[in-house]
């Protein structure tokens, strides 16, 4: 553990008060499946989302027309965040090329690509899986969000299917079970309502 990781830590749990327990169990999975994580995987994975603890007119918006996946909005949400946590991390005397190596591996936190970037992806999923379920589900009940059942569970797919780590899957895959099970149970049980 560094001091530079501390402080991460700190500023999302500062900041991020809408979802800093994702990024933290993010972190805590990327331990469980690589021990030896370095510390720019560590600083990239516990940070990966932090542009939407600062919103502004440059935020991306979802496309919905697209699916529940949209890659446009990914890539902009990545850059986003890879600038914010650059200038944090400048701020904080890191050097420019732990600068640069943590924004590389933000920038494609969605995509991975390379043995690094895929552990940051499968963090994330994990993550996401185990914490951030209860909030989409949430979403379909309030229209304005945009999610639909559908679109949900093609983004609890895409979330569990894109993990290229063969232990984060094997982690992911109940977290990914429960997630289909309790989106199914949301959507039958006001039909069963409704019949009774």
């Amino acid at each position: 553990m560094t001091k530079l990781l501390d402080e991460a830590r700190s500023w999302v749990n500062e900041k991020y008060t809408k979802n800093a327990l994702h990024l933290i169990k993010a972190e805590e999975w990327l331990y469980r499946f690589a021990p030896d994580a370095t510390e720019e995987i560590a600083l990239a994975t516990v940070t990966h989302d932090m542009e939407r603890a600062f919103p502004g007119p440059d935020s991306p918006e979802q496309d919905f027309s697209v699916g529940g996946v949209d890659p446009e909005y990914n890539r902009l949400h990545s850059e986003r965040s890879a600038l914010i946590v650059s200038t944090f991390l400048r701020e904080h005397g890191a050097s420019a090329t732990l600068i640069d190596q943590v924004a590389a591996l933000i920038k494609v936190h969605e995509d991975g690509g390379w043995a690094e970037a895929d552990l940051v992806q499968a963090a994330d999923s994990v993550s996401f899986l185990e914490v951030n379920v209860e909030l989409f589900l949430e979403f379909i009940n309030t229209p304005e969000n945009g999610w639909t059942p559908a679109l949900v569970r093609e983004k609890f797919a895409w979330m569990f299917e894109r993990i290229n780590i063969p232990e984060a899957r094997k982690l992911a895959f109940p977290f990914y079970q429960n997630a289909i099970q309790r989106l199914d149970q949301l959507v039958v049980q006001p039909k069963d309502a409704a019949q009774a």
